[in-house]
């Protein structure tokens, strides 16, 4: 059972509306303490899924009050043990048990966008290996890189941004990821010009050979990089699901440009654009089934439209080179 602790600071002429709202038999407390300046601090223990909807009322009704502030922090441990709930309903998909508040995904987001000097080397390492596998032919060598999955954030985040109509955090994710994506190539082609003469191994040849099955991996990969976010689940095995759709296509659209070979690095290079948009689609698609949306109904609005006209234009896009796939393998 995940629990939060909310750490709410308000004028202590505010504070008993608060003890009111957050009367509705939390886990732990309401504990108050009185500050200077007149300010009360009141702590509560909730569970993971009702701090969200308890975050937004505390923000609707005091978010405008002079010196209000809000802290949400994770508890690890908490003694004595809060009971149980016996009636507690099995999971449903869409429900995000323990998972993040709305304010804690915008942060993780912003967070996984970040286009720094981690996330740069970790894309040289990362090419650097798969390169290497995709040369040998070894697929542990690939699988091993992929691990360190470094376009699992901004994919998810520019997903994420989508749905929350946030254009701050689509621009920084779409600039991580083509990015990441632009450094990936420039390694690859040096290195598909450095090995330009050991033939094309079958790990390599698998990627030029675009088929529907490779659209259902990219789905699912973005699907599950959004679980991932919400649910908690082990973003490392996550992360090899979206690395085996975005990075292993990429460089082999670099290998195959290193060495001259247009073809082959243009149907690389259908099967990244593909695996890029059906990512997208599906965690876009995975974070509205979850109901994550703005607070506000006008920004609520807003993201809808957004979402809606992202889905719209990137679902005739993924037909077109599904199209295109087809006529190529004819």
């Amino acid at each position: 059972m995940a629990l939060r602790l909310v750490q709410v600071i308000l004028p202590q002429a505010h504070a008993p509306h608060l003890r009111d709202l957050v009367a509705l038999e939390p886990r732990g407390g309401p504990w108050q303490e009185t500050l200077e300046d007149g300010l009360t601090c009141t702590r509560l223990l909730v569970e993971g899924d009702e701090s969200s909807d308890l975050v937004d009322e505390i923000e609707r009704r005091f978010g405008n009050v002079p010196g209000f502030h809000l802290l949400l922090l994770p508890v690890t441990t908490a003694l004595p043990r809060p009971k149980e709930d016996e009636t507690e309903a099995p999971r449903r998909f869409g429900t995000k048990r323990g998972g993040l508040t709305r304010e804690e995904l915008r942060d993780e987001g912003f967070e996984m966008a970040r286009p720094d000097g981690v996330f740069f080397a970790t894309v040289v390492l990362s090419t650097i290996v798969v390169a290497t596998g995709l040369v040998r032919g070894n697929a542990a060598v690939i699988i091993g890189a992929m691990v360190i999955a470094p376009l699992l954030g901004p994919s998810v985040a520019l997903a994420l941004g989508t749905t929350l109509g946030d254009t701050r955090m689509m621009t920084r994710a779409l600039v991580a990821n083509l990015a990441g994506v632009a450094l990936a190539l420039a390694i690859t082609v040096l290195l598909g010009a450095a090995f330009h003469d050991r033939p094309f191994s079958p790990e390599i040849l698998a990627r030029v050979d675009v088929s529907a099955s490779d659209v259902l991996v990219a789905l699912a990969a973005g699907s599950a990089g959004a679980l991932a976010l919400t649910t908690g689940v082990a973003s490392a095995l996550v992360g090899v699901m979206v690395a085996v759709a975005l990075l292993p296509p990429t460089a082999v659209v670099g290998l195959a440009l290193g060495r001259g070979a247009l073809h082959e690095a243009g149907q690389a290079g259908l099967l990244l654009a593909v695996n890029l948009l059906s990512v997208n689609l599906a965690a876009t698609a995975t974070f509205l089934l979850q109901g994550i949306r703005p607070r506000r109904w006008w920004e609520a609005d807003r993201a809808r439209r957004a979402s809606m006209l992202a889905l719209a234009i990137g679902g005739v896009l993924l037909a077109a080179l599904a199209t295109l796939i087809f006529l190529t393998q004819r």
